[in-house]
């Protein structure tokens, strides 16, 4: 299971706004992506674009393939779309929920019906096991925590068992341990040849995790590639205006906002000597 995406010239403009401007990547078989940047940046929209969810200039390709092109239902066998913070009290058990992301994969001939039970059965299985929702299987949808839900929704994502995974900030609303739960399961699934292509505000897990992101301003693209690139003190004083700590830990990188630029500073190299400075000051702490 593996698919490459390719987004061309994609903008998105409403009511005379520009939402995404003019956006072209490409992600890889088997690539964990992110996308970073301030809230408006335009990563959502992008997101709802390529999943053919916003009217755009564009176009989004999978493996060739224009997804435009395909019928909805081939297309939902190709792409599996997580939207950010569906708080929709559906009447139903998590089981039933997660097992909706099955529905695409329904076969038009009865005689096929057996066959699809039964794989679809133990890809509900596996994605509700992966997200540690077996002893809430049989609990309703509005009986579980915003946390609870949250994890729900993105077992019926993974459920759809496609190649390609879009998902809108898949760990908002989790708690630690569950964000790094998630994060760990999303490298796996990665490292198995899914392709995923998440928006994330948490630039240590993006730092972590992602083998490139895209940090986007005002629905550009201000930089593309590694983390460690991408995430450069200049780029994170000018695009997000905070000053950070950056390190590794267990040969793991992290990134650490710490304070916001002051007011009236604007030039980049002063902002890279007070950083380096405040991350000076950490390491001597730490050590002492």
């Amino acid at each position: 299971m593996s698919a490459r995406l390719e987004i061309r010239a994609l903008s998105v403009v409403q009511g005379g706004a520009t939402l995404v401007d003019d956006v072209s990547l490409s992600v890889a078989g088997g690539e964990l992506f992110g996308l970073i940047g301030p809230n408006g940046a335009g990563k959502s929209s992008l997101l709802r674009a390529v999943a053919q969810l916003l009217p755009h200039r564009g176009e989004a390709r999978v493996d060739g393939q224009s997804l435009a092109a395909l019928t909805p239902a081939r297309r939902a066998t190709r792409l599996a779309y997580l939207a950010q913070g569906d708080h929709a009290a559906w009447p139903l058990t998590v089981r039933d929920f997660v097992a909706l992301g099955r529905l695409p994969h329904r076969p038009r001939w009865p005689r096929l019906s057996r066959h699809h039970d039964e794989a679809g059965a133990a890809a509900v299985a596996a994605a509700i096991a992966h997200m540690g929702l077996g002893p809430l299987q049989q609990r309703r949808l509005g009986q579980l925590s915003g946390g609870e839900r949250a994890r729900a929704r993105l077992a019926r994502a993974l459920a759809v068992d496609a190649p390609l995974l879009l998902a809108d900030e898949p760990v908002a609303s989790l708690d630690p341990y569950h964000q790094l739960s998630v994060m760990e399961l999303l490298r796996a699934e990665c490292d198995l040849g899914r392709s995923i292509v998440l928006v994330l505000h948490d630039l240590t897990l993006a730092s972590r995790f992602c083998d490139r992101v895209l940090l986007m301003q005002h629905g550009g693209a201000v930089a593309c590639g590694e983390p460690r690139k991408v995430l450069t003190p200049a780029n994170l004083q000018r695009v997000y205006q905070v000053q950070a700590m950056h390190g590794e830990h267990e040969q793991q990188p992290y990134v650490l906002p710490w304070r916001c630029r002051p007011v009236g500073e604007s030039t980049v190299s002063a902002d890279q000597d007070s950083s380096a400075r405040l991350q000076q000051t950490t390491e001597s702490e730490h050590s002492a």
